[in-house]
């Protein structure tokens, strides 16, 4: 376990572009701005044409970053040659972190050609359909439930791929916003809950699909619209403006749209776009809720420090400030922690006899802002509570007057089923102290812990539909039906 990290950890990132002469080096940038949403692994598949004129599919993938995986320049200029390009970030939901063979996009030949398909979610069912797939005679080659989909898609009898794909996507649950790449076709597909964002976007006349916006940003694309959910996109040679974008839905039933609140709060960044909003704004009124309804104040009328635990915290830490301000509380926002940016894929061993270096190598303190005042750590989450526990006393090495710590979101107190890993229940403070909030006081060491409640939360994002969240981490009120003694490491090798 990486000992720094208490945070719930992102799904993956995806990232596809269609006819384009950069399509290998674009992927590279989405990919790299998408960094923040899958750190274990990097692929990129392109699609060429041989001398032959046939259609060929190049590979490219390994552990670690995006910057560590592709550090050759050989690899995108002789080896990921082509007009297209689908990627992918990963974080492992379900399926071994450490099987390389793991590793997306993932890519099959089958009787009408060639396909590649990287994954952003988890689905639900995976383990059934894997064992009736198995007991069909399918040999899988990884234990990610990504595989299922290409399984489902190849044993289809229809002789048309969207045709396959629509048939594979209504037998699978649970959130998934696919990209996949064919011989002639970009596609792209998000689940009818649209559990997950995912994007389409346009530079130099080539259709791009990515998870976040900021993936667009880096390469100077416009935005043009969100996949809806339970929606397939298929691009090809055809679609030479957006209204030429080909559009069609799952088969079956139609869902109540619920999008993962945890992107708002936590995983996507700041300056991306989804589920019709930007993620700073929804960020910043998360802050003001979290002030209006729990302001701290000094108890010798002095002034409020206010940070943040950065890098997600920091736009719901000017939030809080701002509207203590509004609330007349004499307050100002500063850098009280400063993060180091550099530390990569560090690993500290369980064993090690001083756990909290670990936090040390991630942040450390600015001693002048902190001595002396009453001081709120702004954060967006508490997971185990063990790296805020350590953080705190980190921050006490200041000599605060008092520290004060604001939650952004709800106590977690129950797993997640659609590509958010938290740890089980057991090991979520909310659930060991039984949501006691005194109790989780008295563990992390803070004059006070506020945290703001589900009804609170879905205020703050009210602009987007109070009913069109998931919070089932926090209220146990799943949206799908969900196999709860499922383990993520079911299948690992």
């Amino acid at each position: 376990m990486n000992i720094y990290s208490d945070k719930p950890k992102c799904h993956c990132g995806v990232f596809g572009i269609f006819d384009n002469d950069a399509a290998a080096i674009n992927t590279y940038y989405g990919l790299l701005a998408l960094q923040h949403r899958g750190q274990e692994a990097s692929g990129i598949v392109t699609k060429d044409i041989n001398k032959n004129g046939n259609s060929v599919f190049n590979v490219h993938k390994g552990e670690g970053l995006v910057a560590e995986v592709f550090s050759n320049p050989k690899i995108i200029k002789e080896v990921l040659t082509g007009r297209a390009a689908i990627g992918h970030n990963r974080y492992s939901t379900t399926g071994s972190s450490n099987s390389k063979k793991n590793t997306q996009p993932f890519v099959v030949n089958y009787r009408l050609g060639n396909l590649a398909v990287a994954h952003n979610g988890n689905l639900t069912n995976a383990k059934e359909l894997r064992e009736e797939l198995v007991n069909e005679g399918a040999i899988f080659q990884t234990t990610s439930d990504t595989e299922v989909i290409l399984h489902l898609i190849a044993r289809s009898k229809l002789n048309n791929q969207v045709d396959q794909i629509k048939e594979a996507l209504s037998k699978i649950e649970g959130a998934y916003c696919l990209t996949i790449l064919t011989d002639d076709k970009l596609i792209a597909a998000r689940d009818p809950y649209g559990f997950r964002p995912l994007s389409i976007g346009k530079v130099n006349g080539s259709f791009l699909i990515a998870s976040e916006t900021c993936a667009f940003d880096i390469i100077s694309a416009n935005f043009i619209r969100e996949v809806q959910p339970g929606e397939i996109v298929v691009i090809d040679k055809d679609v030479t403006d957006e209204s030429k974008i080909k559009s069609f839905r799952i088969q079956g039933k139609s869902y109540p749209k619920k999008n993962c609140i945890f992107e708002y709060i936590y995983f996507s960044r700041p300056d991306s776009f989804i589920f019709g909003h930007n993620v700073d704004k929804m960020r910043r009124r998360l802050g003001k809720i979290l002030a209006r309804k729990y302001p701290v104040r000094d108890k010798d009328g002095e002034k409020v420090i206010v940070i943040s635990v950065p890098d997600s915290s920091n736009t719901i830490a000017l939030g809080y400030q701002t509207e203590l301000e509004k609330e007349g509380i004499n307050s100002k926002l500063e850098i009280g922690l400063i993060r180091s940016h550099y530390i990569g894929r560090t690993f500290i061993q369980p064993g090690q006899a001083n756990r909290e270096i670990g936090v040390r190598i991630k942040f450390n303190i600015v001693k002048g802002v902190i001595e002396g005042r009453t001081v709120v750590v702004v954060d967006d989450s508490i997971v185990r509570g063990t790296t805020s526990r350590q953080l705190v006393n980190l921050i006490k090495e200041a000599k605060p007057k008092e520290i004060h710590l604001r939650i952004s979101s709800a106590q977690i107190t129950h797993p997640c089923y659609y590509g958010m890993d938290f740890p089980s229940k057991e090991e979520l403070i909310a659930y060991q102290m039984n949501g006691d909030i005194a109790a989780i006081e008295k563990y992390l060491g803070v004059d006070s812990l506020r945290y703001l409640t589900v009804d609170e939360m879905l205020e703050a994002v009210s602009e987007a539909g109070v009913n069109n969240f998931c919070v089932a981490c926090f209220s146990g009120d799943y949206p799908t039906n969900v196999d709860t003694g499922f383990k993520k490491d079911i299948y690992e090798l």
